[in-house]
């Protein structure tokens, strides 16, 4: 029986449509879920803006445990180190070589002859082969060029090093019978198939592209590009479960673990709905989930867990203990934590970069008479730093402690609180926006108390400063 793998190209279909702007944070939730359901590989971004993508690979890079890290490459040396450089954190990194092969557009997007494009993609796949075993070669509107020539294309990256070529459906205009006869048209004008992966990615255009994608695995392609958010392609959910369910038919097996899907389609639908920010926090299944949620201090680390997962979020170890760390000082000081009030101290104790600075403590001194005092206690390394600053009020004295104990200053470009909840027993949230080499970092934090809200925003964001700086 065959394994047909599932890539998941959420992100990088959520990227090129501008269609759907996901948060740093969003992604990595999203990451997560994808590596717990068994999808194959995980496709994310390239490296547009090196210092900022960088860092977005090399988190999710780390997150990245079961499925394979897929990331694409520039047909240039330096786009090449650049990726790898990033990504190689994964325990499994595939590096993705992509061209658009068809008449239309191989001038247009790749401004190149047909000879020139093969050896370009040649030599590129050559590169990536030397930094990694798992090489693919995208070929884009594939549908639309001539089989012989897409057969010399396919000669040329195998011979090169590439394990996997994927055929793109670019126009999404054909129907299933048609697509199968193009895989296995393709199969036999290019032999070197036999010994790799064939992959097959369909547009949506004529509402055919799940059919179509399980015609491509008929007729031999063991690879399916696909999403776990409808986005014009392949659905993810679609897909695995056809393929589950009639795997005797194909003779084929899916590793996607279907019993799951449904709950990881409802997190992921949250995390990228579109009117999130407009709509209530929590809305159809997960409200229903959610409602009447009500924690205090008492409650332990098993029980506050099970609340954050149907929230539907799913936590690593060091994730969960952070989120109950944060659970228990905000119950300490309220008679119960709600699930506004626990999505909040998900949000902002979860899902960050590795903290290279811990507020260890801290005692503020003001009044109406004399300047606001600070004494910050920061920990770095395993060794504690403190240091102790006048400023105008406790907030800005706190931020010129903190400034002492690091040795630099950053521009403050912006800062706010808000209430998460109302009453006397309200949790306050705080956004700090720092400026560091042109570049803008945002941190968050939350407590009953606003001045250690904006303190723990202040060093959240001195922390992703911090991580880049490092890497």
């Amino acid at each position: 029986m065959r394994d047909i793998r599932v890539s998941d190209i959420t992100m990088r279909e959520a990227a090129a449509s501008k269609a759907l702007s996901l948060s740093f944070k969003e992604k990595l939730e999203i990451v997560k879920i994808l590596d717990r359901i068994g999808v194959a590989a995980i496709e994310v971004e390239g490296i547009e803006s090196s210092k900022v993508d960088s860092l977005r690979i090399k988190s999710i890079a780390s997150l990245v445990k079961n499925s394979t890290l897929a990331v694409p490459v520039k047909m240039d040396d330096e786009s090449i180190e650049a990726v790898w450089s990033a990504a190689k954190g994964a325990q499994r990194v595939r590096l993705q070589v992509e061209a658009a092969v068809s008449p239309s557009t191989m001038e247009y997007i790749q401004c190149k002859k047909a000879d020139a494009l093969i050896d370009d993609a040649a030599r590129a796949v050559a590169k990536c082969a030397k930094l990694t075993d798992d090489v693919e070669f995208v070929a884009i509107d594939a549908t639309r060029t001539d089989v012989a020539y897409l057969a010399k294309v396919i000669e040329a990256v195998t011979r090169a090093g590439a394990k996997t070529v994927t055929v793109c459906d670019a126009a999404g205009s054909m129907l299933p019978e048609e697509f199968a006869q193009f895989i296995g048209d393709l199969f036999k004008a290019a032999p070197q198939l036999a010994g790799i992966d064939l992959g097959i990615s369909c547009c949506n255009n004529l509402n055919m592209a799940d059919a179509c994608a399980v015609a491509g695995v008929m007729a031999g392609a063991s690879l399916v590009k696909a999403t776990s958010y409808p986005m014009g392609v392949v659905a993810l959910d679609n897909v695995a479960r056809i393929l589950a369910a009639k795997s005797d038919t194909l003779d084929a097996q899916c590793h996607v673990r279907v019993t799951e899907l449904k709950r990881a389609m409802n997190q992921v639908a949250r995390l990228c709905c579109e009117d999130r920010s407009k709509a209530a926090q929590f809305t159809g299944s997960v409200s229903e989930a959610v409602e009447g949620v009500v924690l205090t201090a008492g409650d332990d680390q098993d029980t506050v867990m099970q609340y954050v997962e149907r929230l539907g979020y799913s936590l690593s170890d060091e994730d969960a203990a952070a989120v109950f760390e944060a659970f228990k000082k905000i119950a300490a000081n309220k008679e119960r934590v709600g699930a506004t009030e626990l999505d909040a101290i998900v949000a902002s104790a979860a899902l960050q970069v590795p903290p290279t600075y811990i507020l260890e403590g801290y005692v503020i001194n003001a009044g109406l008479s004399f300047k606001a005092t600070s004494h910050i206690s920061l920990r770095k390394d395993g060794e504690v730093i403190e240091a102790v600053s006048l400023g105008d009020g406790p907030i800005d004295s706190s931020f010129k402690s903190i400034e002492s104990v690091v040795g630099k200053h950053y521009e403050l470009d912006d800062f706010r609180i808000q209430a998460v909840t109302e009453g006397r027993e309200a949790m306050g949230e705080s956004i700090v926006k720092l400026i560091a080499d042109g570049k803008v970092y945002s941190g968050r934090g939350i407590s009953t108390d606003i001045v250690e809200s904006s303190i723990r925003a202040y060093i959240n964001a001195l922390n992703k400063i911090a991580y880049e700086e490092q890497n």
